[in-house]
């Protein structure tokens, strides 16, 4: 009994003690994440930053309504992306890239709306529907590629 109250007090002591943080020079510049190199994402964030310039544009009672869903669907399909990414298992990267499907479904429909609503001129149109129309199977086909392309170049999605 003494024997393992001694082993258990060291390693108590271990826990205890200050380590030493040694500092890592950064290269300059911002690294770039894993996710920041799909090209998914890329696309992604092209699609939430026009939707964000669009609403910026319009009335408050248009932006807190309409405005504000669209802006956070549009931003949630590369948050679900990146966050995807960032997981340990495969079955959860899949799980949020199916989310961020899903909120890029969301996004078409605030999208509609707005058109509806005469909130969104032609020309803007013309803009974001090559993006979303592009994101839509690039997002399916990176879906498919989890856990089954081992040697593929992270930046490359299947379909290329």
């Amino acid at each position: 009994m003494g024997c393992q109250s001694s082993v258990v007090s060291r390693q108590l002591q271990r826990l205890r003690r200050p380590r030493s943080v040694t500092k890592t020079k950064q290269p300059k510049g911002v690294m770039k994440s894993a996710f920041e190199s799909l090209k998914v994402y890329q696309l992604s964030d092209k699609v939430a930053d026009e939707i964000w310039g669009l609403v910026l544009s319009w009335n408050n009672f248009a932006k807190e309504t309409v405005g504000r869903q669209l802006v956070r669907a549009a931003d949630s399909i590369g948050a679900n992306t990146a966050e995807g990414t960032g997981r340990g298992t495969y079955q959860d990267n899949r799980r949020f890239v199916r989310t961020a499907r899903g909120s890029l479904n969301e996004t078409q429909h605030f999208l509609r709306r707005a058109f509806r609503r005469k909130l969104i001129a032609e020309a803007r149109v013309k803009r974001i529907k090559p993006l979303i129309d592009e994101l839509a199977p690039r997002l399916n086909a990176y879906l498919k590629s989890i856990g089954t392309v081992k040697a593929q170049d992270e930046s490359e999605e299947p379909g290329e």
